[in-house]
């Protein structure tokens, strides 16, 4: 095995050079738990901490290590932890806004090839947050696939209406139907899981995700219950972890999230309504909102039928609700530079006037 095996490529290793220092190796943050974490070098996973300087020159919790990131570690050995002294830029991120009412971003898992955005095909069926996990996954230039699940709980032909109401959404990623518990599209799956590649499990708690993995790593690594009443599963996942599977992909399960909320995805919006941001560019004004002036080619397109208004309000929804905590944000950014900047002012003048010496 060598870094490649996790990941590590000729994109890494440029940016590695900028960074290292003596004493100092490329490892992948595997697990984030409370603020400990475990990273993987080629001598296997180990537990590690980050320097203070790290942790207290973080704006935000954006800035931590999370699940995927490659980072300059030194290790000690000898059963103490390892440190980790800065990470790598991110090729590529999930992240959303944090759960409640704080504005600011938390961090999913980074440098991810593929994201499966599971669904069931039952009760967990939703259009609008398979838009949210689509915009998400296009913000952080990760390639999205569609995984339908529990296909054994519908009939073929329920299936057929399941990818026809996606289809008709305007959603042209690809589709994986399968069943963990017949094993239809299991081999499928499989073959996507390339060596070196890294693939996160996105999507709500109970929709088969802890029983794909067990079903993949061939063990029971969680304990996975099933509700009679409706097949829904319970998801046992409390944290995000990187494993390593046998034919030598990485895969990273996620908790399910209750809440999806989108900041500042505008490039993601972009990318998972291509069809509105085509429409847009024919607008009679650059910056049409697409609600009220005229010219719109995209309200045009609505009501002559070619865009569906569930479409259309999904899009506006989605991007008011991102711009709104976007401003929010940047608002709160700009307070806390100034108050950074206001107490450095004042410490200066105590220097100055001699009353710290």
């Amino acid at each position: 095995m060598d870094l490649r095996d996790l990941g590590f490529d000729d994109w890494f290793g440029e940016r590695a050079t900028a960074l290292l220092q003596d004493g100092w190796i490329p490892a992948r943050v595997t697990a984030v738990n409370r603020g400990g974490y475990l990273v993987r070098d080629l001598q296997g996973e180990v537990p590690a901490d980050i320097t203070g300087r790290l942790r207290f020159s973080a704006e935000s919790g954006a800035d931590l290590p999370c699940v995927g990131d490659w980072a300059c570690v030194q290790a000690y050995g000898s059963g103490s932890p390892a440190i980790i002294h800065a990470i790598l830029p991110r090729r590529t991120f999930l992240r959303r806004k944090v759960p409640g009412k704080a504005i600011d971003f938390q961090m999913i898992a980074a440098n991810i090839d593929i994201a499966f955005i599971i669904q069931s095909c039952h009760y967990d069926f939703n259009i609008r947050r398979l838009d949210r996990y689509l915009v998400m996954a296009n913000e952080g230039g990760v390639r999205p696939i569609v995984v339908l699940s529990k296909t054994d709980l519908i009939t073929p032909a329920e299936l057929e209406q399941r990818i026809a109401q996606i289809r008709d959404a305007g959603i042209d990623v690809n589709i994986l139907p399968l069943s963990n518990l017949t094993g239809a599209g299991i081999d499928h799956f499989q073959e996507l899981l390339l060596p070196g590649r890294t693939f996160c499990l996105l999507g709500s708690s109970g929709v088969g995700k802890t029983t794909l993995i067990n079903r993949l790593l061939g063990q029971d690594r969680y304990d996975t219950r099933a509700v009679s009443a409706t097949g829904e599963g319970v998801h046992t996942t409390a944290r995000r972890h990187l494993l390593l599977l046998d034919q030598g992909a990485m895969l990273i399960d996620t908790p399910g999230m209750r809440e999806l909320g989108l900041l500042g995805a505008g490039e993601g919006m972009d990318g998972s309504f291509a069809e509105i941001q085509r429409l847009s560019e024919e607008c009679r004004f650059s910056d049409c909102t697409h609600t009220r002036e005229p010219g719109c080619a995209v309200r045009l397109a609505v009501e002559a039928g070619d865009l569906s208004e569930e479409r259309y309000r999904s899009y506006l929804k989605l991007r008011n609700e991102s711009q709104h905590h976007e401003a929010s944000y940047l608002e709160r950014r700009r307070k806390d530079r100034a108050f950074g900047r206001f107490i450095k002012s004042v410490k200066k003048r105590r220097d100055e006037d001699g009353q710290y010496t």
